[in-house]
């Protein structure tokens, strides 16, 4: 869920230290500058396993085939043909690459995703016309899908009461699934705005402390264009939908729908062979770039909402 403009600080005031912890709340993955990071370059052993050779012959003939052709090898080894050209290709890439490292000592015991459940949120807030820049958004459905990384099943929880009681709720589901203690966890949005801006202004409104929990999230959007190689005006809700073959499915605009929607495409990602890990979080009040870099964290078990002084 994208927002056009920024809006002001909101009009309510907490004390030095409140601000300092609310605002550095992502300064241990080096967020502040690291849009000019880059990822650390593997080293020259990494890949003279002569796997690697074989993986790349089977690309370079993955490469050459048209979509007939990809459909037609997709459908021979039982995989989901739909899709568009670039989404087959790397289908098949993946597939091909899974099966020969599972054979392989290069495979180096790497699982083949990060965390054991993924939340998928995407706020519906307020919103005018033409939204002036002090305009503050109140999140007004807040939706909340869990997906299940192993076995690839959908569990939603869908609460309209109000936001501190909802925010309640949402921390008492997360609980109960035992997410940060026994299974690891993460959030996952479609944008930045969903975290950087709606919970984050919602927060200060409610004179709530921004959750832990929610500080850095993989942004469905980013993963989706590096995954499959497509710029940034293909990674839009219907538009990633159509690139793999399927169609929206519910009311658009209505938060449980889009969710669900969402999830739909991190499981086809998945099945795909992308590795869906942290890209965003929050500093300084703002979504920032966390870079690949970065040490693989699940989020912390959730805790109910604490009250600003």
């Amino acid at each position: 869920m994208e927002s056009q403009k920024k809006s002001s600080q909101p009009a309510n005031k907490t004390s030095a230290s409140e601000e300092h912890e609310e605002e550095q709340c992502c300064a241990d993955t080096s967020c502040e500058k690291n849009e000019k990071q880059e990822p650390s370059s593997p080293k020259q052993g990494d890949f003279s396993d002569p796997v690697y050779k074989e993986i790349a012959i089977e690309n370079g003939a993955i490469n050459r085939m048209n979509r007939d052709e990809l459909c037609a090898k997709c459908a021979e080894l039982k995989l989901d043909t739909r899709g568009v050209k670039d989404v087959l290709k790397k289908r098949l890439k993946s597939y091909y690459k899974r099966q020969k490292l599972m054979h392989s000592a290069a495979a180096n015991g790497n699982s083949a995703v990060y965390f054991d459940y993924i939340c998928v949120v995407d706020y519906e807030a307020t919103c005018e016309e033409n939204n002036p820049p002090d305009y503050l958004h109140e999140i007004i459905e807040f939706p909340m899908v869990l997906i299940d990384t192993h076995t690839l099943e959908i569990k939603v929880v869908d609460e309209a009461e109000t936001f501190h009681q909802v925010l309640k709720r949402a921390v008492s589901w997360l609980q109960e699934k035992e997410l940060g203690t026994k299974y690891t966890y993460t959030f996952l949005t479609d944008g930045s705005w969903d975290m950087g801006k709606f919970l984050h202004t919602q927060c200060k409104l409610s004179c709530i402390r921004f959750p832990p929990f929610a500080r850095k999230w993989i942004n469905i959007r980013k993963s989706y264009g590096n995954f499959y190689k497509v710029p940034r005006t293909q990674t839009k809700l219907i538009c990633m939908l159509e690139n793999l073959g399927m169609q929206y499915d519910g009311r658009p605009h209505c938060g449980l729908d889009d969710s669900h929607n969402i999830a739909r495409i991190a499981i086809h990602m998945l099945k795909d062979g992308c590795q869906l890990r942290v890209n965003e979080c929050l500093h300084s009040g703002e979504p920032r770039s966390v870079p690949i870099s970065a040490p693989i964290e699940g989020a912390p078990a959730p805790q109910n909402p604490k009250k600003r002084n």
